[in-house]
């Protein structure tokens, strides 16, 4: 057993093992811990001259253990590791220094065993390992437990279940290798995971031997099923063509018929094996269809039109493989495989794609949704009938109006902690609270997670239902001797399009001296909740998402004495919170930089939502009689939300604070809503033939590693526009100080897509590694739209597993924009779009598909020329100015990703980049314009010579010759949800009248009103939302969508009046009349 080998520390951390060897201060001074960067690997730590030597121990096929220690050294296997540390004991066998003195670990306090409720009939993979062998467990445990202790052990259930199968048919190895497994190597596993080693070795090897022969299986199966396939594939005679018409009349021939011509085999097999079927994709941008097909030339009479393309899900793991979601006539759904030779040529399929979805659909992607956290400890008690005021952000601190309090959120993350209800009828709940809000029925995403009384539910508008990819869910116990699921975490993950989110719903250790022991458990949380993208395993959960949230019930208490107790409520009373948030756990904790390491809260302005009497908000129950004395469980801010995004990505709280009429816990719920930017499939204004080349620069890397390691280093860039990570050259080390090292690095990296504009959208997360045992020594992220102007230079904290480990300082250059923009590739046009003639090509695999051609010859210049001004589009859109004087083409207003105008300026308008311009109309009118909620009010700076301020400081870059021809960004309207209701529409006749009726009286239709937190004012240190393209732009007039904060789909009392200080000149200059 290593858990009894002094030696042995388990899964603590690289930090924590250097410190404990600082402290024993002795050359020789040794101890183990488990790799963190292979899962079944060691490291062994070696103190030599006040520096730490790290050796990798790597286990073999066999199981066999061996020490990758200095070259020329011959190889030791070992069995069992005491053997090995053993041997290593021996002067010259390849380490530093040989071992002598081991470290033992610290001797942690006894935890108190807290009051929990077991969750209904825990399944026996919860008992622990001590039942496993004894089938008992310490009667320490309370005799609450009488029923979990009188079960018999693991071992002895799964043996009793194999007794009920008729395992006759299986070869008599295999019956012998499972039914060893469940006598004696289930309870190995499972101390493994105990142990924080998920991995479950023994099942691994089992499972290994039963499917040795499996891959000549299949490889002998597989051609014969290609055999049948071609056959089958082949054009049929007339004369065999009366044989298929005769099959096809009995049912079941037909469909065995099908199954084997569209014989699908697990991805890695298919691949690995060579087989695929080819097939080529046509996308006809103007006729909205994407064709499939078997030959280049072959008929076009399979294909999916622009509406039935549901997603698009680009692949993780296979940087060139996609997958189609389309909708079939059966109302069904339809999942189809994709494998490109390169990410690059799937890329421009995806951008082709997206392109013709912009150009037919009236319903644009969003670049900004609204999300509702919110966090409950139930108290283990029923909810009562109504708790719509929880998902309203009704009662103390910042909250919503009545009106805005109606306009439903895109999506809804519940996070609940002590909950009685059953998975099922809590999800209900929610629902129907929101339909009685909404009348919306939420759709539940399949990402839903419950550890013992720990849930966290996701729901979202049922349009959005199509933009979700990529859910992950996990859980992590940190209850007694993190076995107990009652104090723990349960997290979620998915892309929302091109966006990721993470959500952490956690109940951590209770009572006002554990703080130590919370913060262990955010550690523990962050280092083994396994969600996000699993190609980005150096790094945690911290810096795996564009956005990450983490809420629950924290238990971080107000660090008073207890005779404070009635101070603590006379100032809560008179509302003097800052007082007491000065001493709340979590904050300090904070400030020490010990956990939650550039988390945002935003500031608390309610009152302490623990600890209540039940049935009443008035007063609170701080005493609690014990056996032991009185316990005193001072008011306190358990219940908390924190966010972390990447540097530069938009995300603004609106609310936040706690119900005041929801009263059946001790707890109240805790609600906070934010604005978040989202981005979705970007389609570049350049020609996509000529493929743009560039490359990121950075330059001047040096990192400062608080380590008293001795090794060299290198960097791991990752990031979703590279095509795969990419390894810098090994790091140059400069100093070597005591407890830190300088280390200089270079590089470069090359995109997928060398567009600009794209980049700005993009970020490098950063990876410091050992190049002696592949461990990360810190990790951080590049926002490249921080180099939206010119070279720039950066610095970033290092962290690791929540700790901060070093600083990172250096500079970062975009690529230069060679390509021209979309316009000249059509012409002197006012609305850019595609003629019926030319359209897309592409050579794929399916199910394997591979991309091999791209060639439209709109893409090589052939432009479609047009001067019909008909075809303008809406009038927010601004018009060109005849005359070859026109600079600068602008970026995009219209909604979605459609086609950029040709648009001039005149220096009289304010931009965000501080440069003044003015659009003008070809009939020289000034084109009516709506309110951006990122810049404010567009008709309060017409005509006004006054520079808006940027919206983020981080803007204020100095124009220098490596922008001189980059085009300066304008204002983009940000496109929201769309709101189903359930209501229905109005008649045409009654739409008419009521048209007539508003025009009548001279009503412009009312601009976009500003989101809850804006109020139409431009936010000084707003971040900025992210970039969209648009290229595409239909023919036909596109309605303006509907904004998701328009009073138009609430109940009549709630609706907007005219806002005041707007008269209606105002309004014809900022709206569009209503025809």
């Amino acid at each position: 057993m290593l858990s009894n080998q002094p030696w042995y520390h388990g899964n603590i951390t690289r930090s924590t093992a250097e410190d404990l060897l600082s402290k024993a201060g002795k050359d020789g001074s040794f101890l183990l811990r488990d790799s963190e960067s292979i899962q079944g690997a060691y490291a062994l730590c070696v103190l030599y001259q006040n520096c730490v030597y790290t050796y990798r121990i790597l286990p073999n096929e066999d199981k066999k253990l061996s020490v990758q220690a200095s070259e020329g050294v011959p190889i030791r296997f070992f069995s069992l590791l005491p053997d090995l540390v053993e041997a290593y004991y021996k002067e010259n066998m390849g380490l530093v220094t040989h071992l002598q003195y081991a470290v033992q670990k610290e001797e942690e306090p006894e935890e108190e065993p807290e009051p929990f409720s077991l969750p209904p009939q825990l399944p026996p993979r919860n008992i622990t390992c001590n039942e496993c062998k004894d089938g008992h467990s310490d009667s320490s445990r309370g005799t609450d437990r009488g029923t979990e202790l009188s079960r018999p052990s693991i071992s002895d259930t799964y043996i009793q279940r194999l007794q009920q199968i008729d395992i006759s048919n299986l070869p008599e190895d295999h019956q012998k290798s499972i039914q060893e497994y469940f006598r004696s190597s289930v309870c190995l596993d499972a101390e493994h995971v105990q142990n924080g080693n998920p991995t479950l070795p023994h099942l691994k090897k089992l499972t290994q031997s039963i499917c040795k022969n499996l891959n000549s299986e299949i490889a002998r199966t597989l051609p014969s099923l290609e055999v049948l396939q071609k056959v089958l594939d082949q054009p049929l005679s007339p004369g065999v063509g009366r044989l298929r018409s005769q099959v096809s009349k009995n049912e079941s021939k037909q469909e065995i018929l099908f199954l084997i011509s569209n014989v699908h085999l697990p991805e890695v097999k298919w691949d690995s094996l060579g087989i695929s079927n080819k097939m080529y994709l046509k996308v006809d941008v103007e006729g909205g269809k994407v064709f499939f097909k078997k030959s280049k030339d072959g008929p076009e009479d399979k294909y999916f039109v622009h509406n039935k393309i549901l997603q698009l899900v680009k692949s993780q793991k296979m940087h060139n493989r996609l997958v189609l979601v389309v909708e079939t006539e059966k109302e069904k759904t339809q999942r189809k495989d994709f494998v490109f030779d390169d990410t690059k040529k799937r890329e421009g399929f995806c951008q082709l794609l997206q392109q013709m979805k912009n150009k037919h659909s009236g319903k644009p992607e969003p670049d900004m949704i609204t999300i509702f956290v919110g966090t409950w400890n139930m108290g283990n008690a029923n909810p009562p009938p109504n708790i719509t005021s929880w998902f309203q952000s009704k009662g103390q601190g910042k909250t919503h109006d009545d009106t805005a309090s109606q306009i439903p959120h895109d999506i809804y993350v519940i996070g609940t902690q002590e909950d009685p209800l059953g998975e099922k009828e809590w999800i209900e709940t929610v629902r129907g609270a929101l339909r009685d809000i909404t009348n919306i029925s939420f759709k539940q995403v399949s990402a839903t997670q419950t550890l013992w009384s720990i849930r966290i539910v996701v729901l979202a508008k049922p349009e959005h239902e199509n933009r979700f990819s990529h859910v992950f869910c996990d859980s992590v116990k940190t209850g007694i001797a993190n076995a107990l699921g009652n104090k723990g975490a349960v997290g979620v993950s998915f892309m929302f399009n091109r966006t990721s989110f993470g959500f952490v719903n956690s109940h951590l250790t209770s009572g006002s001296e554990k703080k130590l022991r919370r913060n262990q458990n955010y550690v523990s949380i962050l280092r083994f909740l396994n969600l996000g993208d699993k190609k980005l395993n150096p790094f945690d959960i911290t810096h795996r998402f564009t956005h990450l949230f983490w809420l629950g019930d924290l238990n971080y208490r107000v660090d008073l004495p207890a005779q404070e107790a009635e101070n603590i409520v006379m100032k809560i009373k008179q509302q003097q919170y800052q007082d007491l948030l000065a001493r709340d756990q979590l904050n300090m904790e904070k400030e020490e930089e010990r956990v939650f390491l550039d988390y945002e809260e935003e500031e608390i302005t309610f009152a302490p939502t623990y600890r209540f009497e039940r049935d009443t908000r008035e007063k609170y129950a701080y005493t609690k009689a014990k056996a032991t004395g009185t316990k005193y469980n001072l008011p306190s801010w358990c219940d908390r939300v924190l966010r972390k995004s990447y540097p530069m990505a938009h995300v603004v709280c609106n609310s936040y604070g706690c119900t005041n009429d929801i009263m059946t816990s001790d707890h109240s719920p805790v609600f906070a809503t934010f604005d978040v930017g989202v981005t979705s499939q970007f389609v570049s204004k350049n020609d996509l033939s000529k493929d743009a080349q560039g490359a990121i620069k950075i330059m001047n890397c040096v990192a400062v590693l608080l380590t008293k390691s001795k090794t060299k280093f290198f960097i791991e860039y990752h990031s979703s526009c590279l095509e795969k990570f990419v390894k810098s050259p090994e790091g140059e080390n400069q100093e070597n100080t005591e407890g830190s090292i300088k280390v200089r690095f270079s590089g470069q990296l090359t995109p997928i897509i060398a567009d600009p504009e794209y980049l700005l959208d993009q970020h490098i997360l950063i990876c410091i590694k050992s190049t002696d045992c592949d461990e990360s020594y810190g990790e951080g992220c590049v926002a490249l739209r921080s180099a939206e102007s010119s070279y720039t230079e950066f610095c970033i904290k290092l962290i690791h597993h929540g700790e901060r480990t070093g600083l990172l300082t250096g500079g970062i250059q975009l690529p230069k924009s060679d390509g021209k923009q979309t316009e000249k590739l059509y012409g002197e046009c006012t609305v850019c779009f595609w003629t019926a003639g030319p359209v897309q090509n592409c050579a794929v695999k399916s199910s394997s598909v591979l991309a091999t051609d791209i060639s439209n010859p709109s893409y090589m210049g052939v432009g479609y020329k047009s001067n019909n001004q008909a075809d303008r589009g809406p009038s927010n859109i601004m018009s060109p100015r005849t005359g070859p004087s026109s600079g600068h083409s602008s970026k995009d207003m219209t909604h979605g990703n459609m086609s950029p105008k040709k648009t001039s300026y005149d220096h009289a308008t304010s931009s965000p980049t501080t440069k003044t311009s003015n659009p003008i109309s070809e009939d020289g009118q000034t084109p009516e314009m709506f309110d951006n909620p990122l810049y404010g009010s567009m008709s309060a700076s017409r005509g006004n010579k006054d520079h808006l301020p940027p919206p983020d400081a981080h803007f204020g870059f100095s124009k220098t010759d490596l922008d001189a021809d980059r085009q300066p960004p304008v204002p983009t309207p940000r496109i929201r949800s769309f709101t189903c209701s359930e209501t229905k529409p109005q008649s045409s006749s009654a739409t008419n009248t009521m048209s007539s009726g508003l025009q009548s009286l001279n009503i412009t239709k009312k601009p976009v009103v500003p989101s809850r937190s804006e109020g139409g004012t431009t936010g000084l240190n707003r971040p900025p939302v992210p970039m969209k393209s648009r290229p595409g732009q239909p023919q036909e007039l596109q309605p303006k969508p509907r904004d998701y904060r328009e009073s138009s789909e609430l109940p009549s009392k709630f609706r907007l009046q005219t806002r005041p200080g707007h008269n209606e000149t105002s309004q014809m200059k900022m709206g569009r009349p209503l025809k």
